[in-house]
């Protein structure tokens, strides 16, 4: 079978979740890189595979996808094991619950309202800051009232659900305000510094 390719760019959560899922899995793939804030907008190419123009987007053995959750379940599923999704419904349930609460709430708010605007503006909106903290405390405090018994989200399996959230809280404890809030919730403090110490996390760390 032919290598997946994965299209995107080093510095996208969203393009890491889908690489921590293939370092997971084993598996050898090629990262084409594609920048999708570059002066030269979006290639026209790339809409073939994205017609949205986001990044990532898959391809394996001419099969195409794009959107994170699919592409991680498809190489969860595709790959051999160890297998990143649970057995049962209800796990899995609680997986999606977990991802698609990461997507809606906590994802602009912890990177983009908090970390960006701290990192990357010269004068940082603090109001903008302030509330980006407050639905980034509600985010990990759900996470704490969800994650079960264990040293993973769901238990004693590493899942998707931990891959989806690692890159998200990476990029928050990039600033100070990020770090001290974490710190506050001793048990995602652990589960942080438990998938921070895996070779996936290590290998699909941007440099520089």
């Amino acid at each position: 079978m032919a290598k997946p390719v994965l299209y995107g760019a080093d510095y996208s959560v969203y393009v890491r979740i889908a690489r921590m899922a293939l370092e997971e899995k084993g598996v050898n793939y090629e990262l084409v890189p594609l920048d999708i804030f570059a002066a030269e907008g979006i290639p026209a190419w790339y809409l073939e595979h994205h017609p949205f123009g986001r990044i990532p987007a898959f391809e394996h053995d001419g099969f195409h996808l794009f959107e994170t959750g699919a592409i991680t379940r498809y190489v969860d599923e595709a790959f051999d094991s160890p297998a990143l999704q649970p057995a049962d419904a209800r796990g899995r349930a609680r997986m999606g619950q977990i991802t698609g609460m990461l997507d809606a709430y906590g994802y602009h708010a912890m990177v983009w309202d908090v970390a960006v605007e701290r990192l990357e503006k010269a004068a940082p909106d603090e109001a903008l800051i302030a509330s980006g903290l407050r639905q980034a405390e509600t985010v990990v405090k759900g996470l704490t009232s969800l994650k079960a018994k264990g040293p993973w989200l769901l238990g004693d399996q590493l899942t998707l659900a931990d891959l989806h959230a690692a890159p998200i809280i990476a990029y928050f404890v990039k600033v100070a305000e990020g770090r001290d809030l974490l710190a506050r919730f001793a048990g995602m403090r652990d589960w942080y510094q438990r998938i921070a110490a895996r070779p996936s996390f290590a290998r699909t760390e941007k440099v520089g």
